[in-house]
C-alpha cells in the first residue's frame, strides 16, 4: 500500500511562504507561556510545568510543530506530550539524573565526549529548535552556547588529530542542523581533512520539526562530505506529514544513508501499533528504522519511562509482525556511562550444553542442537583486517 502523510495547514495570519522557511519558524519559535497560549489552551498540569521550566529544561518549539500537536486529543495528544511542559518534570522519580549517559566524565576537551574507542560525539551546538520534554542532554543543551568559541573549535579538531583511534565523528549537540550553512560547511570540511577519520553521522530532529530547513544547499553541502550518514529521530508516525516525507525523500535521493532513532515514551508511542506504524512508513521512505531507546532517567522523564518488561513486550509482538528490516533493535544506555546494551525478548525455554529449546513469536516450539565448540583455526593472514 501507499501511506499518506498528513499536510501541517499553518495558522491563521501565517502566509505560505513564511510558513515553508525554515528562518521563519526559528525567528517565531515558541518559548514562553505566553506563545504557547497562543496554540493552546492551557491545562493546570501544563501551567504548573512552565512554572518551573527554569528549574529542569527551557521551553522552545517550532510553529510547525505546535502546529502538529494540534490534534484532536488535546492535552493526551502524543506530540503535545512531546513538546509541552507538565507538573510531572518537577516530582522527582524513582531515578532521575542531570548526566544519565555519564558524558561529562568522557569529556576530555570541550566539546567531545570520547565514550567508545573508535568513535566521538562532536557537541556542535547546545541549540535546539525544539527542546523535547525528555532530553538526555540537560546538563548542557539550552545553555546559550550554539557554536564553539574558536578556541573550543581548535581544540576540538586537535583532538580528533591527534587521537588517531578515532574514525568516526557524531556531530550532536542541541541539533547540527540548526546550525548556519557556512558554520556546518566547514566543521564538515575541517573533519574531512583528517585522514584517519571514515565515517560523519549528523544526529538531528530537524526533519521532524522543521522539515523545511532541508533544501539543496544544505543536502549539497553534506554530500561534497561523503560518506556521511544522517540519523533522525521520529517517534511517532504522526510526525511523518507531507513536509517530513519530502525532507526525507531529499535526503535518500542525494545518497545520503539515513536511519532512525526512537525513544519509547509512555502515552506518547508506547504500543506495538505505533511503533509497527512509524517503522513501516520510515521503510516507505528508505529510512531505515535503528534503534528503539529506553527512555534515559534524565531529570524530569520519569513518567516518560516505559518499564523494560513493557519494553520487551512490544518488541516481542514487532518480532514476527514486522520485517527485519524495519525492526529496531530495542536498546538501553546503562547509566553513568555503562554505553548501550541490546535487549531482546527471551524466546529460550531451556539450555544444556548440548542442546537449546526456543519459543518463537507465534508458538512454536523447537530444539536446536547445539555443535561442538570448533577446531577449525584462524587463516595466517587475519592481522591484515586489524
Amino acid at each position: 500500500m501507499k501511506f499518506e502523510f498528513p499536510h501541517v495547514e499553518p495558522p491563521p495570519g501565517v502566509s505560505p511562504a513564511d510558513w515553508n522557511s525554515s528562518s521563519w519558524q526559528f525567528k517565531n519559535s515558541l518559548k514562553n507561556l505566553e506563545d504557547y497560549q497562543r496554540y493552546y489552551q492551557l491545562t493546570d498540569e501544563e501551567r504548573a510545568g512552565f512554572s518551573g521550566q527554569d528549574q529542569i529544561f527551557r521551553v522552545r518549539t517550532t510553529p510547525y510543530y505546535a502546529q502538529l500537536g494540534r490534534g484532536p486529543y488535546g492535552a493526551l495528544d502524543p506530540i503535545r506530550k512531546i513538546l509541552m511542559p507538565s507538573r510531572a518534570e518537577l516530582t522527582p522519580g524513582v531515578q532521575h539524573m542531570l548526566d544519565p549517559l555519564g558524558e561529562r566524565k568522557n569529556n576530555p576537551v570541550s566539546r567531545i565526549i570520547h565514550r567508545y574507542p573508535d568513535r566521538v560525539l562532536f557537541l556542535v551546538t547546545d541549540f535546539c529548535s525544539v527542546y523535547c520534554r525528555y532530553c538526555t542532554r540537560k546538563h548542557f543543551t539550552g545553555q546559550d552556547q550554539v557554536f564553539p568559541n574558536a578556541e573550543e573549535l581548535e581544540t576540538a579538531f586537535k583532538y580528533l588529530q591527534d587521537h588517531k583511534e578515532i574514525s568516526e565523528v557524531i556531530l550532536s549537540g542541541g541539533d547540527p542542523l540548526t546550525l548556519s550553512n557556512s558554520q556546518l560547511s566547514m566543521v564538515l570540511r575541517r573533519i574531512r581533512k583528517i585522514e584517519h577519520i571514515e565515517i560523519i553521522r549528523i544526529g538531528t530532529r530537524i526533519p521532524v520539526v522543521a522539515p523545511m530547513r532541508i533544501d539543496e544547499e544544505l543536502l549539497e553541502i553534506i554530500k561534497r562530505h561523503h560518506p556521511i550518514y544522517m540519523m533522525t529521530h521520529f517517534n511517532h508516525p504522526r510526525e511523518l506529514t507531507q513536509l517530513a516525507a519530502q525532507a526525507l525523500t531529499r535526503i535518500v535521493d542525494r545518497g545520503i544513508p539515513t536511519f532512525n532513532q526512537m525513544v519509547l515514551l509512555n502515552g506518547v508511542n508506547n504500543h506495538a501499533n505505533i511503533v509497527r506504524a512509524l517503522s513501516r512508513r520510515l521503510l516507505y521512505l528508505r529510512v531505515k528504522p535503528y534503534y528503539m531507546f529506553q527512555c534515559d532517567p534524565s531529570e524530569g522523564t520519569d513518567h516518560f519511562r516505559t518499564s523494560i518488561e513493557d519494553s520487551e513486550n512490544i518488541q516481542r509482538q514487532l518480532w514476527g509482525s514486522l520485517s527485519g528490516l524495519a525492526m529496531p533493535n530495542l536498546s538501553l544506555d546503562i547509566p553513568n556511562g555503562g554505553g548501550k546494551v541490546g535487549l531482546v525478548p527471551d524466546f529460550e525455554q531451556l539450555r544444556s550444553p548440548q542442546r537449546r529449546i526456543y519459543r518463537g513469536w507465534d508458538g512454536v516450539v523447537a530444539e536446536y542442537v547445539n555443535p561442538e565448540p570448533s577446531t577449525i583455526e584462524t587463516p595466517v593472514d587475519f592481522r591484515q583486517w586489524e
